[in-house]
């Protein structure tokens, strides 16, 4: 009798084991209130991989190319909530009007907690046909904001970067720091996929 009570316990643990395993994957568009620790947030609906690519603007005189990547399970860390979501990944290399590159963050390697330069999605409206970004600023945070990107054809989205800031805190920010916002702070810019 005791064997067959404890073969009953291990099978219903294994069980629920299981399903809760089962109930960590979610939809990427879930809740934060809804999301329990260490979920694994998916692109369940494939909303993502539409905008993998490498796309091309001008902007003021600068040419803009980004890169965008997915990353499956990017550890997000916020300081009461750690969980996995599938992210897109933007880099960019942006020139000047001599082909000078004024900024290139494509062959960084972004650390899990790392803020500066950082530009990766928060979440889709999939009815909008957009992609949130959050950006984590540059040097010293400055610029830090959404991007919204705007699937318009196969070939073309449109930008929308709004940053929150570019207020400077002098203690954090050591002189003859570049404190320049180089990505095109604009609305409706036409990115064309190369």
């Amino acid at each position: 009798m005791k064997r067959s009570y404890l073969k009953v316990v291990i099978l219903l643990g294994l069980i629920i084991n299981i399903i809760s395993c089962k109930a960590q994957t979610l939809p990427l568009n879930t809740l934060m209130e809804n999301i329990p620790q260490n979920a694994h947030l998916k692109d369940l609906d494939n909303e993502l991989s539409i905008y993998i690519g490498k796309y091309k603007a001008d902007y003021q005189g600068n040419e803009i190319t980004i890169f965008i990547t997915k990353e499956e399970d990017k550890f997000i860390n916020y300081s009461d909530q750690q969980f996995y979501q599938d992210a897109l990944i933007i880099k960019y290399v942006i020139k000047n009007s001599s082909g000078v590159i004024l900024q290139d963050t494509q062959n960084m390697n972004f650390q899990p907690n790392q803020v500066k330069h950082n530009i990766y999605s928060i979440g889709t409206k999939p009815a909008l046909g957009s992609i949130i970004f959050s950006y984590g600023g540059t040097n010293c945070g400055i610029g830090w904001g959404k991007i919204i990107l705007k699937k318009l054809t196969a070939t073309q989205i449109s930008w929308d970067y709004r940053p929150n800031s570019s207020l400077i805190d002098s203690s954090t920010c050591p002189p003859g720091t570049d404190k320049t916002v180089y990505l095109p702070v604009t609305k409706d810019l036409i990115f064309t996929k190369q």
